[in-house]
């Protein structure tokens, strides 16, 4: 069976619980934007230094001419095609062009690492190969990308591509204005887990997922059409272009959100200012910290602040809400396989809230959002659930309050992997509807809200009972003097690993965490942290780190006295 068969294969389950809408491409919605509002920016980016304005009557040309040239290039239907692209006009005339040829988009994280790519191209093995002349320099270490029979390169800056078709040919083609896909269950875009932890997920978006996600995201975080909107997050820009807002792109290396530099940020934002913005918390912490140095607020055009991607702590929902008083800052919980799940207001936390958090209750992440079902089940990962009837659902459902696995069921939910790898792990079905198991430790309040308490695999079970690391990171993310803090079992003993900005006493540290009883702190220079969103803990680096720092660990563990915690 040939990859694209594989992969219409997989798509074909994805019709189980959706609805038929009268669009069935979602660069449908784009041509309709252009058509009704020519001469509305649809995307403002920035190259080699510049401010770019692209309209949408702009872009749907682009995009007709692109679909020119991979007709020309020979890419049918249902090919996999991989693009190694920054954010930008140019990314998104790619993305739009391979959904109206019927080409499914492959997008890798080149910064996840070149095992990662490797690995990412093995499962699905592209037909073309689209990115910049700086991603073209992947080949020279990358066999699989040197596979690829075909190769298209977008620019020439900082140097040209031998043996690559140049994208700029498609400015001298006749404009294509066919859309290829007539069924919503087509495969549109395919995207990777980090595989942090093993070998890398594929998962597949159908136009109807995409369609499904658009509508459910415009739903609960609205727009009008024409209002601006920052964002570092590029699916979100997919959402912001179907609803015909203006995309601001925020400027910088958005591969690497928690080094980014705020000040050409903050230029943008005064100069465009946008109605509402997006990003990771790695990037807000760049922003809140620069406006704070510098005794700065945010534009009073902002209405919504948006942080997602990875745990957002509420120190930084009310450092946002200091420097944009105007606006509704709000978290959004999701995955991959399901965004979003939930979000909250920082407004909108109850008294207690807060005392809870800091005591080790968890993440408060907010209800779930209408559209999905979401449900606490005994945990019980590492072993399949397999099917079920809603009888025997239930039975293993958890009443408010009890802590399990959080599942997931909706249209905007995936039910499957690329050739089913990771299905038996992470799917189940209720009467022959798919759940998702996110993999992640929770509960429901008695008001249905979501709580988070972090990976169920990472929980440490001992004899003084079990304790959630990430109730300890959200506890401790209060102390200014933490930048970052991880609890890990090491060695039979429970093990405190803090980053700080200055001296902590563990007097201090007893008195925020004293509930966890840890055996001995380890303060370290720089904690591991993902490579996409720069803000969630890598605990197997973290692991790697310990064994590497063995002998002074070991002496922390061993120094114990009678107080509850040593600190080295």
């Amino acid at each position: 069976m040939t990859t694209s068969t594989t992969i219409a294969a997989t798509n074909a389950t994805n019709a189980t619980n959706a609805t038929r809408t009268a669009t069935v491409n979602i660069a449908e919605l784009l041509r309709e934007h252009a058509a009704a509002h020519p001469d509305q920016p649809a995307i403002v980016d920035t190259f080699r230094g510049n401010e770019r304005i692209t309209t949408f009557g702009q872009l749907e040309r682009t995009v007709q001419q692109a679909s020119a040239l991979l007709w020309e290039t020979g890419l049918r239907a249902g090919d996999t095609v991989l693009v190694l692209q920054p954010m930008s006009a140019e990314l998104y005339s790619v993305l739009i062009a391979l959904f109206r040829s019927g080409l499914v988009a492959m997008l890798v994280d080149p910064a996840a690492g070149r095992e990662h790519v490797e690995r990412c191209c093995a499962l699905a093995r592209p037909r073309a190969f689209i990115g910049s002349s700086k991603a073209h320099l992947l080949r020279a270490f990358v066999p699989a990308l040197r596979a690829i029979p075909r190769q298209l390169v977008i620019g020439a800056y900082p140097f040209p591509v031998p043996g690559a078709i140049p994208w700029s040919r498609a400015a001298s083609l006749a404009p294509r204005d066919t859309i290829v896909a007539d069924d919503s269950d087509a495969p549109a875009l395919l995207t990777f887990t980090s595989g942090s932890t093993g070998q890398p997920k594929a998962m597949l978006r159908s136009h109807r997922f995409l369609l499904a996600q658009h509508r459910i995201l415009a739903q609960n975080f609205p727009g009008q059409q024409g209002e601006i909107s920052l964002t570092t997050l590029p699916v979100f820009v997919l959402a912001d272009l179907a609803s015909g807002l203006t995309s601001l792109i925020a400027a910088g290396d958005l591969r690497h959100p928690a080094r980014i530099a705020p000040a050409p940020v903050l230029a943008q934002l005064r100069k465009y200012r946008p109605v509402r913005a997006s990003a990771s918390p790695a990037f807000w912490e760049r922003i809140a910290a620069y406006c704070e140095h510098h005794h700065q607020v945010l534009p009073e055009s902002l209405e919504s602040l948006y942080a997602g991607g990875a745990p957002v702590f509420p120190p930084l929902l009310q450092r946002l809400q200091a420097i944009a008083p105007q606006a509704r800052v709000v978290s959004v919980y999701g995955s991959t396989e399901a965004e979003p799940i939930a979000h909250i207001g920082y407004g909108e936390c109850r008294t207690g809230d807060m005392a809870q958090m800091r005591l080790g209750c968890g993440l408060l992440a907010g209800a779930p959002v209408p559209e999905i079902q979401a449900r606490i089940l005994r945990n019980q990962w590492g072993t399949a659930i397999g099917s079920c009837t809603a009888e025997e659902f239930a039975a293993h459902c958890l009443p408010f309050g009890e802590p399990g696995e959080i599942v997931v069921s909706g249209e905007h939910v995936s039910t499957g992997y690329l050739d089913g790898a990771g299905d038996e792990e992470t799917k189940f079905t209720v009467d022959g509807v798919v759940w998702h198991r996110t993999g992640d430790m929770g509960y429901l309040d008695a008001a249905g809200r979501l709580w988070l308490l972090g990976r169920c695999s990472a929980q440490i079970q001992d004899a003084r009972g079990t304790l959630y690391p990430f109730a300890v990171e959200c506890a401790l993310s209060w102390e200014p003097k933490i930048q970052r803090a991880a609890a890990v079992a090491y060695r039979g003993r429970r093990l405190l690993v803090i980053e700080t900005r200055g001296r902590l006493s563990s007097k201090r540290i007893h008195a925020l965490v004293g509930w966890a009883e840890f055996d001995a702190i380890w303060r370290c220079r720089h904690i591991p942290v993902d490579a996409r969103h720069n803000a969630k803990i890598d605990y197997p680096a973290l692991r790697r780190l310990l064994a590497k720092r063995e002998k002074q660990v070991q002496r922390l563990s061993v120094r114990r006295t009678t107080k509850p915690a040593s600190v080295g």
